[in-house]
């Protein structure tokens, strides 16, 4: 399974943000919004990621206060990013490594699309819980005469 197949999906709705924005503003976009991430663009190309995890360090790193600061100096600027191609191993993988739940989808410089964590997970349930579905109904139908399947263990 590819990336491609989460983003047909989930479609491609892109929550964006300049990094010269007011923190204050991306984060009350974020909060109308329910998101956890905002896409930092500037002349039509990927310059960073604003998640929440970037907007609470620096509300504690400043002692509650936001201040006037711009998303620039707050966002991520070195976001992981992986293809339409990806394999959603691949993916997963990456996230774990660098604990990033968010991460945009680029085909080469254009942005596509951006999934979480989460529509990684949920790919991989609805896999499983497809493939099980499969395998049930395989050995429900499974033909009278012909070498039946192993007993389960226990």
């Amino acid at each position: 399974m590819k990336v491609t197949d989460i983003l047909r999906v989930k479609g491609n709705t892109l929550y964006t943000v300049s990094p010269d924005a007011r923190l204050a503003e991306a984060m009350q976009t974020m909060a109308e919004l329910d998101i956890g991430s905002l896409v930092v663009m500037e002349y039509g190309d990927l310059v960073g990621m604003l998640t929440f995890r970037e907007v609470i360090q620096w509300i504690v790193d400043n002692g509650g206060s936001v201040g006037t600061r711009h998303v620039r100096s707050v966002m991520d600027d070195a976001p992981l990013t992986c293809t339409p191609e990806t394999d959603i191993n691949e993916v997963r993988r990456m996230m774990l490594a660098r604990h990033a739940r968010y991460m945009p989808v680029l085909d080469g410089r254009r942005l596509m699309g951006v999934i979480s964590f989460y529509d990684v997970a949920k790919t991989v349930v609805d896999a499983q819980d497809f493939e099980n579905r499969l395998l049930k109904a395989y050995i429900r139908d499974w033909p009278e005469g012909g070498a039946q399947p192993p007993a389960p263990p226990g």
